[in-house]
């Protein structure tokens, strides 16, 4: 009987390692990959479409769901768009929260990334210690906003309050008893930004435990070294950037080279690879963890010394405080007006973008002078990464493509937008 060689398979959209939504269909010649064709758009959630139908505020909590692993990033993209074209300062202490925050997103995308690919590959330690460290992040994300994930915390002109000066506290319950519960709140007694220091304290040693565990580990090297390679050049003409980029050994990063908010006051360094190939860009986003921590701690300092507003005196954008609008009608009809009508912008483009963790996010918005966007645009960088999945798994083996999609780290929210 004649054997048949090349074949196609379809790996997912129900595959584990595809992430939910991604069908990628491959053509293999046995076990070797000749091309990989990835479909999408089973996610389609139109949320540049349905942003003509919101004011400008409403849209924010859609950018949390952009890519759901980087909420506060997305909404600070979107945000800083809408104060570019309405020419609004923001004032010092909430930018240095918003990107205080950025980095705590940052930590969090990168823990949840390690996590899931070090599941892929085969090593399942990781991800729970990945997701211990998530939890303490989480509830910072919860005593800011309310919520643990889809925050809606900032907002044009500012962010939505200032940072609490109690942390949410365990109860004793039929689970846990008094010994066990005190020992769980002794970091919770002071702030958040208490809370938050002694984060810092502890996470570079957890970074040491994955390092432990993963940077010189046998069978994680054979799965990544000289896997998924992308030269310089090529990183650069299929529009990589983030990890993605710096992997390949280009030191992109627009937190140096187009600074926002206070980046420029801010001591860090950019972590670059050498092979560009995917234990090159492990090696990027452990590092990046490091980095983040650093930022985090100069942001806490800064904050602890320099109370003040958190958000723009422009009474056009930013709503009247809570005491005002309860004990003055104007304010309550101001108040009024802001969230039913929401504030107009003026006719005009911007186009804002910030470092997402996982590589340039830009939002373009275009305003005809009414109170929701004419045009929203997002620039999201999975979907320029994804595109590079053709190419980068040529002639490896099937097990490899695992691999090669973890590395990619993305999520289909912002690339099925």
């Amino acid at each position: 009987m004649a054997e048949i060689k090349n074949y196609t398979l379809n790996f997912g959209p129900q595959h584990p390692a595809a992430h939910g939504v991604l069908r990628l269909v491959l053509e293999l010649d046995g076990e070797v990959v000749q091309r990989a064709d990835p479909h999408i758009g089973l996610l389609h959630r139109a949320t540049e479409k349905l942003a003509e139908q919101k004011t400008f505020l409403q849209s924010v909590p859609y950018m949390d769901r952009l890519d759901y692993v980087s909420m506060m990033v997305n909404e600070h993209a979107y945000v800083m768009a809408i104060e570019k074209l309405l020419g609004i300062e923001v004032p010092p202490r909430a930018q240095y929260i918003r990107v205080m925050f950025d980095e705590v997103t940052r930590v969090l995308n990168h823990l949840l990334w390690l996590g899931a690919h070090a599941l892929d590959v085969g090593a399942m330690t990781v991800f729970l210690y990945a997701f211990r460290e998530r939890e303490d992040l989480m509830d910072c994300y919860e005593a800011v906003s309310g919520a643990r994930m889809h925050a809606a915390y900032y907002r044009p002109g500012g962010v939505y309050r200032d940072l609490p000066d109690a942390m949410p506290q365990y109860r004793v319950s039929a689970v846990r008893g008094e010994k066990a519960v005190r020992a769980l709140n002794e970091n919770r007694n002071g702030s958040l930004l208490d809370f938050l220091e002694d984060f810092t304290n502890r996470f570079p040693r957890y970074i040491d435990e994955y390092e432990t565990l993963l940077t010189d580990n046998r069978i994680w090297k054979q799965r990544l070294v000289d896997v998924g390679i992308v030269s310089p050049e090529r990183a650069l003409a299929m529009g990589f950037t983030g990890p993605m980029l710096r992997g390949s050994g280009v030191a992109w990063d627009l937190r140096k080279k187009q600074p926002y908010e206070v980046y420029d006051l801010l001591d860090f360094d950019i972590p670059v690879g050498t092979n560009g190939d995917c234990y090159d860009r492990y090696l990027v986003r452990v590092q990046e963890m490091r980095e983040s921590n650093r930022i985090i701690r100069q942001c806490i300092e800064w904050l602890r010394n320099h109370p003040g507003p958190v958000m723009s005196d422009n009474h056009k954008v930013a709503p009247p405080s809570r005491v005002a609008m309860k004990t003055n009608m104007e304010e309550l009809i101001h108040h009024f007006k802001l969230f039913t009508e929401g504030f107009h912008v003026p006719a005009g483009e911007a186009y804002s973008a910030v470092e997402h963790p996982k590589g340039e996010f830009g939002i373009y918005l275009v305003s005809d002078g009414a109170n929701k966007p004419y045009r929203l645009k997002i620039r999201a960088p999975g979907f320029a990464h994804l595109q590079g999945l053709d190419e980068m798994s040529r002639g490896h083996m099937l097990a490899d493509v695992v691999t090669i999609i973890g590395t990619q780290d993305i999520v289909f929210g912002e690339i099925d937008r």
